[in-house]
């Protein structure tokens, strides 16, 4: 619990499972440059998306607790669409001074952008699974078919770098969805449902081709993320990130630079 004010100068907290929150916070940073931001790679919980949801819950409140308390975080981005379904609705009652922002897969804009209304969502089965995935579905009855497709085992090759399995993967789940293109009944657009998946996105775009829209969260989330802010951050100095895992400091120091070009300090966070 905060025991001061929140001022602009207090950083945004971010975490993920691993390393697919960076995507998000790749674009929090082009949205916010002045800010400050400690994420948290929950590595070794690692993948979320394959966890009960008691599991993904106490790591949640356990991550939160942690930001709150020894950086004083002026709001928290949840950089998991996992986390978000299994647990914002609990953290924003235990936490009601500090803004919350949640991801989750972007059906809307996909909506939006289609033009056959045959709609893939790749997702892991955590996210696919969860009430308030099965809600959101719900709220666009009628709007567009969505072809889900639970993608067992890719956020976990995106997060330990393993190109071969990563587009093997993405080969055989694009593949049980059906055909791809801009033809009537094909998918013409591509929800990547976690945020492990746009550090796929150049394997993605060589199978499907270039004509199918791929959409992911993270400039939505960066803009609502700067709606919410309590104070914002100001002047002509870019803000600093601190890194911290459970996991392997040097593994997620590597993805940073790696998909970030990020040169910043990674510290191990013993839980």
């Amino acid at each position: 619990m905060a025991t001061e004010p929140y001022s602009s100068k207090h950083p945004i907290g971010v975490f993920d499972s691993g390393i697919g929150g960076l995507s998000i916070l790749r674009a929090l940073r082009l949205e916010l440059p002045h800010e400050n931001f400690v994420y948290v790679a929950d590595s070794g919980h690692a993948p979320y998306g394959e966890r009960d949801d008691s599991h993904v819950i106490a790591r949640a409140r356990t991550i939160t607790a942690y930001l709150q308390a020894k950086h004083h975080i002026k709001a928290l981005v949840m950089a998991c669409n996992t986390a978000t379904a299994a647990a914002i609705h609990l953290l924003r009652q235990a936490h009601p001074e500090l803004p919350i922002i949640g991801v989750e897969p972007a059906l809307k804009p996909a909506v939006a952008q289609s033009q056959t209304r045959r709609i893939g969502v790749m997702a892991t089965r955590g996210t696919l699974g969860s009430v308030k995935f099965r809600s959101l579905v719900e709220s666009l009855a009628g709007q567009a078919d969505f072809i889900c497709q639970p993608c067992d085992g890719l956020a976990d090759a995106i997060e330990h770098q393993d190109a071969i399995k990563t587009i093997a993967l993405c080969q055989h789940y694009t593949r049980a969805m059906g055909a791809f293109g801009t033809q009537s009944g094909q998918i013409d657009t591509l929800v990547l449902g976690c945020t492990h998946y746009p550090f796929a996105r150049d394997h993605l775009i060589q199978q499907l081709g270039p004509d199918v829209r791929l959409i992911d969260n993270g400039e939505p989330v960066a803009r609502q993320t700067r709606r919410v802010l309590p104070q914002l951050a100001s002047g002509e100095t870019l803000g600093q990130c601190l890194l911290l895992t459970t996991g392997e400091a040097a593994f997620v120091k590597q993805a940073a630079q790696h998909w970030l070009g990020l040169e910043c300090r990674v510290d191990s966070l013993i839980d």
